[in-house]
Parts: structure tokens; sequence; C-alpha cells
């Protein structure tokens, strides 16, 4: 069976941008939103797949927008008390707590990634379920193109198909999406601006798998020594060498009845992809970890689940070109326009902890365009139209979509995209070169690094005038955008590059003289 509806918002993807999105729209007045989810649940618990956020203030662009931030900040662990207890192979432990570049710098929230979704999920409910209806186990299958407008097939848990035909169609289904697929296929004779441009980075394929742990573990013999939810470990092995050699690494957590997760990365070589059974995984932990009581850490069944998983990869960094396309005129509700939102457009490994901070402010510089390029017949500014939950609480006009907010697609998309695609690219050379070398992968390669950090660093606190901090630090400025923060970091680089210039010409000089 296939039922056909009229949408004015079909959204693929309810993750973080997804449902940010939805939420985005409802409050500036668009009705009948539909988002497509293939997860069967917003708190769903996929183990491999347990990421952490640090909702920085890029990412609280949006959530001040829709009101969210206190909610956030209370599900949270906040980076002013994050700390950090090493285990070392012979058990011996050290706390700290991490330091703060930037006292000025907003305070940034960590909390698990289902419980970030559900905190959204649960505004869609309580307040905006007249607007947006979310879909679980919901699979978009197809996008067909007619004259004008776009046709959406998803594919229900009973293999019943629905149809839709959005005026706006929002692709927020990460790196494999669909949606810039299907628009790479239309647009390939012409160009190739919806595929995916690669670049090089030293942490990009290396690969992760999850342990499962209790929430409060023991962490040695003694009665009552267990970890604390809200604190982070990193537990090092007793096992050398590249191709043995883990470690496991916890991040905070606020419920203190939530199951913890240890994160393993390594290369692709590495001995922990050759483990294929219970026995070997349980024998290989023990010879990594003998600081740990790991018999009464890890159940037999979450060994068996480890041991069958085949983990995940870190994507190489890649964005496209294009963000953005329209069909027919929508703003007559006689068209479709499309846009590309969080990984379908950019997608790159965890170094910088800004994955779904920038999703996030994808979408809340979507709603300043949108704000921004709204027809003459709008309601006043977008900061007067936010609607239930901004401060006013003034609830969205009913209707059209068009009627209610205005909102000039064919103007504010190219618009989008002129302004979002530089941040982009930045972002992506961001990823190349802000701190690609964490995961102990070369400890050369690792120093060299850390040199050039605290070089900048030291120079920009003695010369601010001539120098900035190192980019990994700039990233943390939410008021810098992507491209200024790599313009700053390209412009201390030059400098170094000409005072050692310098020095090199000035030895030699000595030298002949």
């Amino acid at each position: 069976m296939n039922n056909s509806y009229l949408k004015n918002v079909v959204i693929i993807g309810g993750g973080p941008a997804g449902l940010g999105a939805a939420l985005m729209l409802a409050k500036r007045g668009w009705q009948d939103i539909t988002v497509l989810e293939k997860r069967p649940s917003a708190d769903y618990y996929e183990p491999d797949k347990s990421f952490s956020y640090q909702i920085d203030g890029r990412g609280q662009k949006l959530t001040d927008l829709l009101g969210l931030t206190s909610q956030l900040a209370d599900l949270s662990v906040p980076s002013t008390e994050f700390y950090l207890t090493l285990i070392k192979k012979d058990g011996t432990r050290k706390t700290s707590k991490l330091p703060i570049a930037d006292p000025n710098r907003k305070t940034a929230y960590w909390l698990p990634r289902a419980s970030f979704v559900q905190l959204l999920y649960q505004e869609i409910e309580q307040n905006w379920s007249d607007s947006i209806q979310v879909f679980f186990q919901t699979q978009c299958v197809e996008i067909q193109r007619n004259q004008e407008d776009l046709e959406i097939i998803a594919q229900l848990p009973d293999e019943k198909q629905l149809t839709f035909t959005p005026t706006l169609l929002v692709g927020c289904d990460g790196l494999n999406s669909i949606v810039r697929q299907t628009l790479h296929q239309w647009e390939q004779r012409k160009s190739h601006d919806f595929q995916m441009l690669q670049f090089p980075s030293p942490s990009s394929g290396l690969k992760y798998k999850v342990l499962t742990l209790p929430p409060q573990f023991p962490l040695s013999e003694r009665e009552g020594d267990l970890a604390q939810s809200t604190m982070a470990y990193a537990i090092r092995s007793a096992l050398t060498g590249r191709k043995q050699a883990i470690s496991l690494g916890l991040l905070p957590l606020k419920d203190s009845s939530q199951p913890r997760t240890a994160n393993i990365i390594t290369y692709p070589d590495h001995q922990i992809w050759q483990l294929k059974t219970q026995e070997e995984v349980t024998h290989f932990l023990k010879q990594a970890f003998p600081q740990l009581p790991l018999e009464q850490i890890i159940a037999p069944e979450e060994i068996a689940r480890f041991a069958a998983s085949e983990g995940g990869t870190f994507p190489i960094p890649q964005y496209c070109s294009r963000l953005a396309q329209i069909w027919g005129q929508p703003q007559a509700n006689q068209g479709t326009a499309v846009i590309l939102l969080g990984d379908a457009v950019h997608c790159f490994p965890p170094d910088i902890g800004q994955g779904v901070n920038s999703a996030l402010e994808d979408v809340y510089l979507f709603q300043e365009i949108l704000a921004e390029t709204q027809s003459s017949a709008g309601r006043g500014s977008g900061a007067d139209r936010l609607g239930k939950g901004s401060e006013s609480q003034a609830a969205p006009l009913r209707g059209g979509c068009f009627e209610q907010a205005q909102d000039n697609l064919s103007q504010a998309l190219p618009r989008y995209e002129s302004l979002r695609q530089p941040d982009i690219r930045a972002l992506i050379r961001l990823v190349q070169i802000s701190y690609p070398w964490q995961y102990n992968q070369d400890l050369f390669q690792k120093r060299l690094w850390s040199l050039n950090f605290f070089g900048r660093f030291v120079l920009s606190r003695i010369f601010s005038f001539l120098f900035n901090p190192h980019s990994f630090l700039l990233i943390q400025n939410h008021e810098l955008s992507y491209s200024e923060i790599l313009e700053l970091s390209n412009r201390t680089t030059q400098v170094l590059f000409i005072l050692g210039g310098l020095v090199i010409l000035t030895l030699l000089f000595n030298l002949l003289t």
C-alpha cells in the first residue's frame, strides 16, 4: 500500500540536525513537518555508536534559540567540571582537571548522543506535536523528480510505503545521504557539485570499538573503589607496540544510572581486530589490563557482543560544493526546495569535537538567513517570530507555511549556500591540521604537534599583536567563524615561516662572514 501526502516539510534523518531543524522551522511558523528516522526511537542505544557530545558555544546558538540550553545543562557534565583520571598499567592513578585556556569561553556540556536527541524529541512531543510528526523505523527508499517538485517515498516497518510531496526537503541523513546521492545522480552530467570532495588526515581510517561497562564499575578489588560517573578515565594497557598497545577512554556522564562506554581506537592492523571469539577477547583484555578486575566489570555477554562487532571507521574529511537545489517556485507552493545539513554535506573524524556543533550551527545559520530574506509580507524580524519557547512565548500562526512565516526559499537557499560554503571548506581544513595525532598513532608526530601547540600558545600570550593561539583553541571561540579561525591560524603560520627564514638567513650570513 502506498499512501500519498502533500507536506510542507520533509526532513530525512532524525538526529540532532534533523530534529533541530524541525523545531527551528516549527518556531518560525511552519506546519506539517515530517521527520523520517530509521532508528527505532530517539533514545535508542547503539553500543558501537554510543558517542558522547560536547555541545559548545557554537552548538548552543541553536539550543539558545530553541530555549533548551538550561535543560541541556541539567543533563550534562559542564566543561568547567571536567576531571580526568589516568590509570597506568601498574594501577597508579593521577586525577587532573581539564585546563580552561579561555576563562571567558562559554561553558560546554558533555552528554551522550542519545540523551541529546531525546531532549530534542521531548521538546517536540511536549510543545510541537501539532506541527511536527516523527516516523521512527522509517527509511527513505527513493526520491523521484517530477516537472516542478519532488516525491519522497518512505518505507514503514510493516513494508507499507508513504509518499510525500514537500515544499521543503531537508537532508540530514548523514555521510551516506540518499538526498545528496540522488542530487548527484541527477546533476552529474552537468557537474559533480554534489559529490563529496575528500581530503587526507592522519586520523581518517582509524578503527574504533566500544566496550559497554556498568554505570559504577569497580576500579580494583578494594571494596567501595568504584568509578565515578562524572569522571573521565584514560586507562593504559600493559601491552606495548603499535599492534598491541591500547587504551580505554571513557567520557563523563551526568546520569549515574547510565552504562559507561569505553572507546578503543586503533590502526586497522591492530591485534584487537583479529580476535573473533569470546575466549580470545577475554584473554587479550586480561593481558592488556591486569590492573582492572575485568571479571567484575565486563559481563560475558558483553564480551561476546564486542567480539562479534565489526566496530566503525573514522571517515575521511570531506564536503560537497553544493548545499542546496530548487525546483519550480516553492514560495508559490509550486515546487520543492532542497537543503543539505550536517554530515550530509560535511563529514570528518571526531578530532576537534565539531561534528554535532557544526551541524547545529548549520541549522542556526539557516534560520538567520530565512529571517533575513523573508518576504516583505512577513511579521517583522526573525527574533520577533521565534514562537513558542522564546521569551515572548508567542505561538505561531496556523495555516499554510508561507502565509505564516513568509520565508522566501528561492532567496534564502542561494544566500545560505554562499555564506556557509566558505566556512565548510575552512572547517575541513581545520580538521586536517588541528588535532589529528591525539590517538597515539605516532609519538614523534604527536610531540611535534605538542611543540607547535605550546609554542603558539606561549607566543600568543607574550606577543598577542603578532601571534594567535593554536587553531584547536581558536575553534572553542564560538564567536569566530571557521573561516576566520583558519585565517588567523594561517597568518600565524606565515609569521613563523618569515621569522624562521630570517633566523636561517642570519645564521648563514654569520657563517659566511
